[in-house]
């Protein structure tokens, strides 16, 4: 007779096996370089399409000037980007698309995407208004993703490669910003501190709020610098966080170099049914 134990352990042995099938072969995943000085552009990528004309279309929706260089604020910046985050938030649809490759104007023309592909879109918007993005890599442990899959852990990879934009606001304050110029996406909506003292909590990746809309009224803490309420969820992330890969020019040049979540056969047939899978449901 099995012991529940045996189980338990069968059970996690299966399901790092099939986490590990659902991933790149033969990658490498860990910080090789210091990549901390990535300068970031301004330039259109296969990803970061914002020359297409539906982007255009987008900046004209939101009232955001194209590449306006004369707006020098970084208050005025912020206020746009924030502008331009409610937008997709409220016409992108949030799904589980594992294409983290597909172009903006692509999710565009869909009106949904995962969280990776709608930070894409507002990284495209400050690009074509002539603000200067890179992304740093994160490896994020799978386990993030298991409470929204509560009854398919086994099928959630054990590693995300997760691409986490920053933006260049010349003039932004050193004091209220440690990593000034650069503004982490994290901080977008306020510095973590002050996210963080909110009565609502912090993150449980659960529920109809995605990471995407999160970032609104809480912080995102993937360094562990910040500490929510005990009463609410947390806001230190830093748990999951298996490998800091560094900055990145563009989220290109990321995946070009470690790869996307899943393989290709593996996105190929997860795609169809995941990208109309809503993430807020």
């Amino acid at each position: 007779m099995i012991r529940p134990a045996t189980w338990r352990m069968l059970g996690e042995r299966i399901t790092v096996m099939t986490g590990s099938l659902l991933t790149p072969r033969g990658r490498v995943r860990i910080r090789t370089a210091d990549r901390g000085t990535a300068a970031g552009s301004t330039a259109p990528t296969r990803i970061l399409d914002w020359q297409h004309p539906s982007v255009s279309s987008l900046l004209r929706r939101i009232d955001i000037p194209a590449d306006s260089r004369d707006a020098s604020d970084p208050a005025h910046r912020i206020a746009a980007l924030r502008q331009a985050h409610r937008w997709i938030a409220a016409v992108v649809q949030p799904v589980y698309s594992v294409q983290d490759e597909r172009p903006v104007s692509e999710v565009l023309r869909r009106r949904r995407g995962s969280c990776s592909q709608r930070l894409a879109v507002l990284e495209s918007v400050a690009r074509a208004s002539g603000v200067a993005t890179r992304v740093r890599g994160l490896l994020v442990d799978g386990r993030f993703w298991y409470p929204r899959f509560p009854r398919l852990h086994r099928i959630v990879p054990h590693q995300v490669v997760l691409a986490w934009p920053e933006f260049r606001l010349d003039g932004l304050s050193l004091t209220d910003h440690f990593t000034a110029p650069w503004l982490t996406v994290s901080e977008l909506f306020g510095g973590l501190n002050e996210l963080s003292e909110g009565s609502s909590g912090g993150f449980t990746n659960a529920g109809a709020e995605t990471l995407f809309e999160a970032l609104t009224r809480t912080a995102i803490d993937w360094d562990g610098t910040t500490v929510c309420p005990a009463a609410g969820a947390a806001c230190d992330l830093s748990a999951y966080v298996l490998a800091d890969l560094g900055h990145f020019d563009s989220r290109d040049e990321l995946f070009a170099q470690h790869g996307q979540t899943l393989c290709g056969m593996a996105r190929l047939l997860a795609e169809p049914i995941l990208s109309r899978r809503s993430a807020s449901a």
